[in-house]
Formats: structure tokens, C-alpha cells, sequence
């Protein structure tokens, strides 16, 4: 399988279409050096991308979090996936859009002097978890917290934010596991790598209060979908302790949708009825 640098079809870079093996940054590109980007990682299905202007909102919402503005309207980032899909042939697909300071006139912690920069690529992509969309998937429990709002812009999309979550889920790959679930700078439940999770006790649903990491689209869209169906939802801080006492779980994210868990740590979960029922619905949900 070839590498992601060496693909045919056409990257939407800073205005214009190039082909995807140039689409290419200097070496001195500040966010290569400082984490100075941010990020949405979306989904079409049918053609349409799935709460696709909640994401450029969202996009344009992170930057402002990290001190930069991206020099293009939430209707041009619009246009532009639109454009980027129609170039690829692309139908069902997983489209990245990106925005980072570029290479400048500073090249030091400041770059207020640099431009911004932005590009969109879409690429065919399956279940991101694999078989454990029918199974449920084994999670690790990471030694990494999400950190304190204080410290970090924790509700922005931003490339640095994922260090932790990269050496995460290396560590839970090791074990043979899926991905892994992090805790908080207190200790409550968090999320894991790249996806929110919620758990099932008695017929109600658990999820983490998204106080210090992101609230994601597919989580409030589940949300939505669990109060449609009139199931109470708990949206709390949860200690680990509580894991043990939970009877189902699952995850939630663009990449993941939504993805049942069988196990965290020494903790197991059945994939139960309302676990494959919110799957199920979600499915039928994004291509409507």
C-alpha cells in the first residue's frame, strides 16, 4: 500500500487544486516546528458530508483558540470540500481539512509575521477500529491525562493536543489493543484518543462532561439521538471506579461513528441492544 504522500488525485491547497504528490510545505513551516495547526476530520456519505459546515465553524473556532485566523469564510471552506470531492470522484470518503502557520519571516516560539495556510484532501477510508465496529474493541488504559484547560486550549482541534493521544494508542497497540482510554487531570474518565465514550448502567446512559477535552459533533449528535429515543443521559464526571459497575459501552467520533467496546483495561462490556441500536441508527442517520 502506498504511503500517503503518494497518492494520485488533487489536494485543495490555499486556493487552488494541485496534484497530491505536491502538495508539500517547507521544512520551516512553523506549525512543523511549534504544533502551531489545527484540524477537522470529517465524513461523506453519499456525496454529502455529514454536519460538514459545523466542522468548518468548528475550524475556523480552533484557530482563533491558538491565536491564528484562517484567511478563507466558512462558505469558501464549504466550496472548496465540495470541489475537492468532485476532483477525486469521491462519494463516501473521509476528507481532512487542515490550517497551520506557514513558513515566514519568524522562525522562532513567535510567527506573527508568517502566513496561514490551509488545504483539503479526501481519501477513501473504512471503519477506523476494523472488525471491532460488530465485536467491540479492547481498550488499554493510558498512563497520560487530558490536561487542565489552564494549561492548554483543550476545546480547540489542534495538532498539538494529540501528542499524547499518538503515544496512547502506540502503547495500547503494543498490547494488542485498539486504542486507549484516557483519564483527566483529576482522574475522572475522559475520552479516548480520538473518540468520546459513553457507557449503559440499568437502561441509562454515562458519558464524561466535556470540561476539559473536546465536545465532539458525533457526541452531541448521539446525545440528540439517545433523548429522541427517550433514554436519560448522564453527561457527569465519572470516577474509574464506576467502570466495573457499567454494563455496555461504546465510542463515538467522525472517524470511529460509532464503535462498540468489549473491554477497557481488567474491565469487560457486553455489546448490548441499545449499544447496536445507537450504531444502527447512526448509520441510517448520516446518509438521510
Amino acid at each position: 500500500m502506498a504511503g500517503y504522500d503518494d497518492k494520485d488525485g488533487k489536494i485543495w491547497m490555499d486556493g487552488k487544486m494541485v496534484d497530491w504528490r505536491d502538495a508539500n510545505v517547507h521544512i520551516l513551516t512553523h506549525a512543523m516546528h511549534y504544533a502551531s495547526s489545527v484540524f477537522e476530520g470529517e465524513r461523506a456519505y453519499g456525496g454529502k458530508i455529514f454536519k460538514s459546515r459545523e466542522h468548518s465553524e468548528r475550524l475556523k473556532r480552533s484557530a482563533q483558540m491558538i491565536d491564528f485566523e484562517i484567511p478563507w469564510t466558512v462558505d469558501e471552506i464549504e466550496a472548496a470540500k465540495v470541489e475537492v470531492l468532485a476532483a477525486n470522484g469521491l462519494t463516501d470518503a473521509y476528507v481532512r481539512a487542515v490550517a497551520w502557520r506557514g513558513a515566514g519571516e519568524d522562525m522562532g516560539v513567535a510567527s506573527a509575521r508568517n502566513p496561514v495556510r490551509m488545504a483539503i484532501a479526501a481519501w477513501e477510508w473504512g471503519a477506523y477500529y476494523g472488525d471491532s465496529k460488530f465485536k467491540g474493541a479492547r481498550l488499554d488504559i493510558s498512563k497520560w491525562k487530558r490536561p487542565s484547560p489552564e494549561t492548554i486550549p483543550s476545546h480547540a482541534k489542534a495538532a498539538g493536543l494529540y501528542m499524547i493521544c499518538t503515544m496512547s494508542k502506540h502503547a495500547a497497540e503494543a498490547k494488542g489493543c485498539a486504542d486507549a482510554m484516557m483519564f483527566d487531570y483529576r482522574g475522572y474518565v475522559a475520552e479516548a484518543t480520538g473518540a468520546n465514550i459513553f457507557f449503559v448502567k440499568n437502561g441509562e446512559v454515562h458519558t464524561p462532561d466535556p470540561d476539559c477535552f473536546l465536545n465532539g459533533l458525533t457526541r452531541q449528535t448521539v446525545i440528540g439521538m439517545l433523548r429522541e429515543r427517550q433514554v436519560k443521559v448522564h453527561e457527569r464526571h465519572i470516577m474509574p471506579e464506576e467502570l466495573e459497575s457499567f454494563e455496555q459501552c461504546w465510542l463515538t467520533g467522525t472517524a470511529a461513528e460509532v464503535t462498540p467496546v468489549g473491554r477497557i483495561g481488567d474491565y469487560n462490556f457486553e455489546v448490548g441492544a441499545l449499544t447496536r441500536e445507537i450504531a444502527e441508527g447512526y448509520e441510517k442517520l448520516v446518509r438521510l
